[in-house]
């Protein structure tokens, strides 16, 4: 039994011009100041597939005060960088402002780009992925196969991408409509054990329309470099806040899907039709309308869902003393809202994407 479970969790943030605060092609440039820093920021810092986009990866930790501090030590020090070069970052999961992105080199993205088309060209988007130690790969799958109703919720707390080219989108995150182009993403069915897991994701590679395992894009997968689970449905959160109670959710989340199994309790046999369902209402809602209950999968308030996902973990919550700061920070995100809610709140106050953008710089350190 593993009763502190490690978490880490990559951040993708968006690389802006300081003054325009449209995206800029930077990531090259701020990884050179991070390695000319020789402050160890090199190690936390990563290109992704668009170059105005840069990730960190914070280092596992098992006491969520040090992962929150750590989180928000790597968005300072990615405004640092971005600064030295007349640029800002925004932990924003969609860019407001149009924009034209522009794709990381090396062999890997060539390919995508050829692949996928449009799909590859047009894909700007920030995610949040949090990583959670697992004993081993059975108890990992064991997890998967117990966690799968519950993730429309994280994408519903975290949504931050309603706005996309310049206009509303209609979704709270519509990232999660742009992620979902990729032919491997979103829910996934029953496994049932690590050799099936293992089995379809060869399947899957040797039909040719993935490149290879790191193109398996499920919401929620074992790591292929880590002993965790990588849980991937969510948008960046505006708020570091957020992003350490979404951490604390989903390791709880783990450790509660972990007992289940110990305990011989079967998964929720919901299909993949119906949680795609959910998680579409999810991106569509955020927190703001009516979410899919991931017990009945049926409608029900967004602070009922987001209540009832509490409730699933509160035993786990209890047991690392993090159910009193957890119980506090979801309250502030139900009154307060999630990144969506902001972004739609300053659009209202200012009439500008511009400064939607100019504000949430701000937000994000």
């Amino acid at each position: 039994m593993n009763m502190s479970r490690s978490v880490g969790v990559e951040e993708e943030l968006l690389l802006l011009d300081a003054e325009s605060f449209e995206p800029r092609a930077l990531s090259s440039a701020v990884l050179a100041s991070a390695r000319r820093g020789r402050s160890g920021t090199d190690e936390a810092f990563d290109a992704e597939l668009q170059r105005q986009q840069l990730e960190f990866a914070t280092r596992p930790q098992t006491r969520m005060q040090d992962l929150a501090a750590e989180i928000a030590r790597w968005r300072a020090e990615a405004a640092r960088h971005a600064e030295s070069l007349g640029a800002a970052v925004a932990a924003l999961a969609t860019s407001p402002l149009p924009v034209s992105p522009t794709l990381s080199t090396g062999e890997r993205y060539q390919w995508m780009q050829e692949r996928y088309g449009l799909t590859a060209d047009e894909q700007l988007t920030g995610g949040c992925h949090v990583h959670v130690s697992v004993d081993s790969d059975e108890e990992g799958v064991a997890v998967l196969d117990r966690i799968r109703p519950w993730l429309s919720v994280l994408l519903a707390m975290s949504a931050n991408s309603p706005f996309w080219q310049g206009q509303d989108s209609g979704y709270a995150s519509y990232r999660s409509r742009v992620w979902g182009r990729w032919p491997s993403a979103g829910p996934v069915e029953i496994f049932g054990s690590a050799g099936r897991y293992h089995e379809l994701v060869q399947a899957m590679v040797a039909t040719g329309a993935l490149r290879d395992e790191g193109m398996i894009y499920f919401d929620a997968r074992l790591s292929r470099t880590y002993p965790t689970v990588e849980i991937r449905v969510a948008d960046v959160c505006l708020n570091a806040d957020d992003t350490a109670l979404l951490a604390t959710l989903v390791r709880a989340l783990v450790e509660t899907a972990a007992r289940q199994w110990r305990d011989d309790e079967p998964p929720s046999r919901h299909s993949v039709g119906l949680l795609r369902l959910a998680t579409w209402q999810a991106g569509r809602e955020g927190l703001d309308g009516q979410l899919i209950h991931p017990a009945t999968m049926e409608p029900a308030s967004a602070e009922t869902v987001v209540r009832a996902l509490f409730d699933h973990v509160r035993d786990a919550l209890e047991d690392t003393d993090d159910l009193v700061p957890a119980q506090d920070a979801l309250a502030e995100i139900l009154k307060r809202g999630n990144g969506a809610r902001t972004q739609r709140e300053l659009l209202e106050q200012t009439g500008s994407l511009r400064d939607i953008v100019a504000r949430c710089t701000l937000r994000t350190i």
